[in-house]
């Protein structure tokens, strides 16, 4: 694999949707995945169920030169303790940079405002994990703030893999209207509703796409997917970043390059230049590295 991202003339791979967490919250996680069949109806065996350690020398193993560590709520009181603890994990990883995350709660504004000061790149929400409401008007503040600062958000708002009381590309797309500068990746390509979200790309401007879990065998690899995938891909070249949810997927890291590597196969305007876009470029701009 390195030597494959080496002949496109990287550097390394650059992960904008990798998920780290404090040991107490991972082991929750993963005993959620492992009951995948009665949540999900399937199977989730976790693919690499290792140490922190471990899972960090995996990703410098795979050529993941940088990544964003993202951290989420599930109830209100634990956004600031995951900020504080991801700081931590940033400062003693070279290759993570320093992330965030915000829940609909009293106080949102101040702890964000504090993670802002101290440089974070990059924010996480997950809307459907904390099953709250992203137009709620104790968020409203906290979207224009980072609007404002133009660091990116990693916003799980689609169905996938079950729909939420709040999920839809629609509810979302109600706050871009009152946020049109806000930067949000859009984790999954807002799966399973992907054509809505190449919509959101072609009407905002600070709308992109991340690659977790899209293409790959698990998901169906056309699950999701219009069509026009490909031809819309042409397009929208620099606006789709690699992603994979490492490390609770349910397959190896390099299915989800593959995945990304057909995709660029299947249209020669894509080509190398938009696997070089997709791996490394875009989101080493937006992580500003």
């Amino acid at each position: 694999m390195a030597s494959w991202v080496a002949g496109l003339g990287l550097p390394g791979l650059v992960d904008l949707h990798v998920h780290f967490l404090p040991d107490s919250v991972q082991r929750k996680v993963w005993e959620f995945f492992d009951r995948a069949s009665r949540e999900y109806g399937r199977e989730w065996p976790i693919h690499y169920r290792l140490p922190e350690s471990e899972r960090v020398a995996v990703l410098r193993g795979l050529g993941v030169v940088a990544f964003a560590p993202l951290v989420y709520p599930h109830k209100p009181g634990m956004a600031e303790w995951l900020n504080g603890w991801v700081s931590d994990f940033a400062a003693r990883t070279p290759e993570a940079v320093p992330t965030a995350t915000m829940y609909p709660e009293p106080g949102v504004e101040s702890y964000l405002d504090s993670a802002l000061r101290t440089g974070i790149r990059c924010v996480k929400v997950h809307v459907q994990v904390g099953a709250f409401d992203p137009r709620s008007a104790l968020l409203d503040k906290a979207w224009g703030m980072l609007a404002d600062a133009g660091v990116p958000v990693v916003v799980h708002c689609g169905h996938g893999p079950i729909p939420g009381e709040f999920t839809g590309l629609d509810v979302f797309a109600e706050v871009l209207a009152r946020h049109p500068r806000l930067v949000a990746v859009l984790a999954h390509a807002g799966m399973p509703e992907v054509a809505a979200a190449l919509d959101l790309v072609d009407r905002y401007p600070g709308v992109y796409l991340d690659t977790t879990m899209v293409g790959v065998d698990f998901a169906g690899a056309r699950a999701g997917l219009p069509k026009d995938w490909v031809s819309r891909l042409v397009g929208h070249g620099d606006r789709v970043v690699l992603g994979t949810d490492f490390p609770s997927i349910p397959y190896p890291y390099a299915e989800q390059l593959a995945a990304i590597a057909g995709w660029a196969a299947a249209d020669d305007r894509l080509g190398e230049p938009f696997l070089r876009a997709v791996l490394h470029e875009t989101p080493a701009r937006l992580l500003g590295l």
